[in-house]
């Protein structure tokens, strides 16, 4: 596919959304198909010419919250008041970041905090991606470009989707009148999970876990087995879809910087129930703090006085405990001989100031889901 700018296109054309979805399809393309109307935008993104992402610039979180609610209601451990904790963080926390796909970074939170598991995450991805390729197929005019490098390049991928087969559905009337009749444990043939055995998704005759009403999250239950799970929106009573509950981790972030702001605003742009950071200025009292606190992931500043963040992070990486602990280096030199410096004494990353919450959280994740 041509690869133009968006700014080129000073007037819609006429489109044929099939014929886009046609150039995608191969296994050499990956990357971002985006398509905008008077309406709002289309974003399609593609790994091997298959689809691992949709989403519709106008409703961005509205269908996430519909599918997840009816998910609430076969997952003991998504709290079906979920949707609330996810607008505070996701919507109302970066509303005004840089930030282009906010609503799969809630897809891999959910999952990096145990509410749902991978396949799980494929199937609600896969119910969105009907929903969003549904109304870009009836799309008439507009115009669209193709890049490809996209922000999901970096992100955990849950399903490769087939998208001939998912526009076949969108197409059939029959499917059009099933509501959420995802498979994933059966013969699907849409999606391709990775490290799921079918034969593993369904347990029949399973009781609803008790829960306490009053908790607003769900506590472990001790007992439960782990496994894996069919999805089914017929009203079967002897058939539950029931997920162990695991309490979900709070991760320890870090941080050591000189500058009190830079510490400040890290800390503000992290949801408190989901991280704990720890920020330290002295780069000296900093070592033995990380090897006491032992850290998820670790945030250094490179110019500091006395020990520098180039000779902490070598320092860190002697360490048996450290060695693959992600250090992302922090700096306001974007140069590349800075980013060689940080790679030469085993940093995982490199982070530009000033950074937006959405790079912030962009990097956490990469890292550490």
């Amino acid at each position: 596919m041509k690869t133009l700018p968006i700014s080129r296109y000073r007037f819609f054309q006429k489109l044929q959304p099939l014929s886009l979805l046609k150039k995608i399809t191969s296994k050499s393309v990956s990357g971002c198909l985006q398509v905008f109307s008077t309406s709002g935008s289309w974003s399609i993104y593609v790994d091997g010419g298959k689809l691992i992402y949709a989403c519709y610039s106008e409703k961005m979180f509205e269908p996430l919250y519909r599918n997840l609610q009816r998910l609430s209601q076969q997952i003991s451990t998504l709290p079906r008041g979920i949707h609330e904790q996810l607008r505070a963080i996701f919507e109302t926390g970066i509303e005004n970041q840089a930030i282009p796909n906010p609503d799969y970074l809630a897809i891999c939170w959910l999952v990096n905090q145990k509410y749902i598991s991978p396949s799980q995450a494929a199937i609600l991805i896969e119910q969105l991606a009907l929903e969003v390729l549904d109304s870009f197929l009836s799309l008439e005019q507009g115009s669209y470009e193709f890049i490809p490098e996209s922000f999901l390049d970096d992100m955990p991928k849950f399903c490769h989707l087939n998208l001939r087969l998912l526009v076949e559905r969108c197409q059939s009337p029959r499917s059009k009148a099933e509501n959420f009749s995802v498979r994933v444990g059966g013969n699907s043939q849409t999606s391709t999970v990775s490290s799921v055995q079918p034969s593993q998704f369904l347990r029949k005759n399973q009781p609803q876990p008790q829960t306490n009403t009053t908790q607003k999250f769900p506590r472990p239950h001790n007992g439960n087995q782990p496994g894996t799970y069919i999805f089914n929106t017929t009203d079967n009573t002897n058939q539950q879809v029931v997920q162990p509950a695991i309490e979900k981790k709070v991760y320890t972030i870090f941080c050591i910087d000189d500058s009190p702001t830079v510490l400040s605003i890290i800390q503000s742009y992290l949801d408190e129930q989901t991280f704990s950071v720890v920020g330290v200025s002295d780069s000296f009292k900093a070592l033995m703090q990380i090897i006491r606190t032992k850290p998820d992931i670790i945030f250094l500043d490179i110019s500091m006085p006395n020990l520098d963040g180039y000779e902490l992070c070598s320092l860190l990486r002697k360490h048996s405990y450290f060695k693959n602990t992600p250090v992302i280096m922090l700096s306001a030199k974007s140069g590349l001989i800075d980013r060689a410096k940080a790679r030469i004494v085993g940093a995982s990353g490199y982070l530009t100031k000033p950074f937006t919450q959405g790079d912030l959280l962009k990097v956490i994740f990469k890292h550490i889901v």
